[in-house]
């Protein structure tokens, strides 16, 4: 439900009372295929997954489940806001570890909506949107750190604290990108004097390791779980884990666990770290009535080594072609797992399309909160799937690769503006325009799963209806219903890019 309103954050109460409210665990893996949670590829996933496998068993299987992008920082935009991350100023690519936030001060986060409704918000792990570090004021502290034009000493702005949560802990972006350095709130909890390299090199917290952030992550939700009581106000805990991404470093504990290499350890060790989490809601009798969101910000990267893995038997995309970065379903059809002990039926699935950009829609359905029209222009609740009371209201979904290049689904049919991959599987867009490969590629997924069977050629009209569709929702600033919106800057979906 939206209504237009004069200010962009005011929220109002609906009848839910805070004993009616859930807690709310958003879990988020990086770079976790599909076919990596062994109970949705039984036949072809070889990693044990059994912490996920029982999140599966006791809660719903979204299986139509995507991710806002086929990259991580815009998937991460479009949880917190609701909003397709190309209708911001990212339009391809992601930010790195000092670049300034992605998310404006004024937009709405589902991390502000649900503290106005009375939770208490947390943010642990990879942030990954962007903050303001301080410069150094003094022209010879400049000197002194050559390339490192920042002043780590001082407070971070614009942070997670300032876009609706009453705290966080985790690291600026991922793993591999400086500066290398715990956040708790708005510092660095040391300061980075040393220089390390995780592929990139850069600042550093001397005793700060890449091996120990898995670990940290988890820790720190288990604490937080730990100190609530019954009666508190209830949670929202963000929780964007930093595994199985680059570095692909498992523990001493993990090592040689999978006998698939670093990676199936790494998602074993992952896996692991879930049921941790889980253990620690039920030890605080806090497992009936807290939901929990487990998926991934995009597909698995070629870092897993997946030609690798798939000669050992075990395919991390499952049965999609692509990988993360790409426009094709390997790039973005994800992991979603729901358990709400409370209300969801166990084992149950859905075959609704989601997206990512749907946790904003549910979480106000789920808290009594009414958006506003300038706020979650992209999020549809899925609440009545979880519940069993009809299917969410999401009827097309737009996919967005790392190029920038777009698709836009609608049923079985899909839509893609590139000729090739739009990423980083081959062909890639400038492979496949020399090859002569169409302009367009539109598949038939009810029949054609792995994106083989390119369809445009035999069915113009399907052609002209889906490009119709996406030239509506660019246009109008939203796919949600109501007024229309302005892009924060002009999206040509058609346009030709490496």
């Amino acid at each position: 439900m939206r209504f237009p309103i004069a200010a962009a954050l005011l929220l109002a109460c609906l009848s839910v009372s805070a004993a009616d409210k859930p807690n709310i665990l958003y879990i988020l893996a990086d770079d976790l295929g599909y076919g990596d949670v062994q109970a949705l590829n039984p036949k072809r996933g070889k990693i044990k997954t059994p912490h996920l496998d029982r999140l599966a068993a006791e809660g719903m299987v979204f299986n139509d489940a995507h991710s806002g992008s086929s990259v991580c920082t815009p998937t991460r935009y479009g949880i917190l806001t609701g909003r397709y991350a190309w209708r911001s100023s990212l339009v391809s690519g992601v930010l790195g570890g000092t670049s300034p936030p992605l998310i404006p001060a004024d937009r709405l986060t589902v991390a502000a909506m649900l503290k106005g409704q009375g939770y208490h918000t947390a943010c642990i792990g990879k942030w990954h949107l962007g903050l303001e570090w301080a410069k150094w004021e003094d022209p010879a502290e400049r000197k002194k750190h050559p390339g490192w034009p920042h002043d780590y000493s001082k407070p971070l702005t614009q942070g997670p604290t300032a876009r609706g949560f009453d705290t966080f802990y985790g690291i600026s972006a991922s793993l591999d990108m400086p500066p290398y350095a715990w956040i708790d709130n708005d510092r660095l909890t040391a300061l980075p004097t040393a220089k390390k390299t995780w592929v990139r090199e850069g600042p550093a917290d001397p005793a700060f390791e890449a091996i120990d952030v898995l670990p940290g992550l988890t820790r720190k939700a288990i604490e937080l779980i730990a100190g609530r009581k019954q009666g508190d106000k209830p949670f929202f805990l963000y929780l964007p884990l930093a595994s199985p991404h680059t570095p692909i470093l498992p523990t001493a504990e993990w090592k040689g666990k999978s006998g698939l290499g670093d990676y199936g350890d790494f998602v074993m060790q992952t896996d692991s770290c879930v049921g941790e989490i889980m253990a620690a809601l039920e030890k605080s009798g806090l497992t009936e009535n807290t939901l929990i969101v487990f998926t991934s910000d995009n597909g698995c990267s070629p870092a897993a080594e997946i030609e690798a893995l798939e000669k050992q038997g075990h395919f991390p995309l499952g049965d999609f072609r692509g990988t993360k970065a790409d426009i094709w379903e390997g790039g973005h059809r994800v992991p979603f797992l729901v358990r709400w002990p409370a209300k969801v039926k166990a084992g149950s699935t859905s075959s609704s399309t989601v997206c990512l950009t749907d946790l904003m829609a549910t979480a106000a359905e789920l808290s009594g909160a009414i958006l506003p029209d300038n706020a979650a222009e992209d999020s549809f609740s899925f609440l009545p799937d979880l519940l069993g009371s009809g299917k969410t209201a999401r009827r097309n979904i737009v996919h967005h690769s790392i190029h920038g290049q777009f698709a836009i689904r609608e049923g079985s049919w899909k839509l893609a503006f590139c000729p090739g991959s739009g990423g980083w599987s081959k062909p890639g867009d400038k492979e496949a325009r020399a090859a002569g490969l169409p302009a367009l590629q539109l598949y038939d997924l009810s029949k054609d799963i792995g994106e083989k069977d390119n369809l445009q050629a035999s069915q113009p009209d399907e052609v002209k209806r889906l490009t119709g569709l996406l030239e509506e929702i660019v246009a109008k600033g939203r796919s949600t219903p109501g007024p229309a919106r302005e892009n924060d800057k002009p999206v040509d979906f058609r346009k030709a890019r490496p």
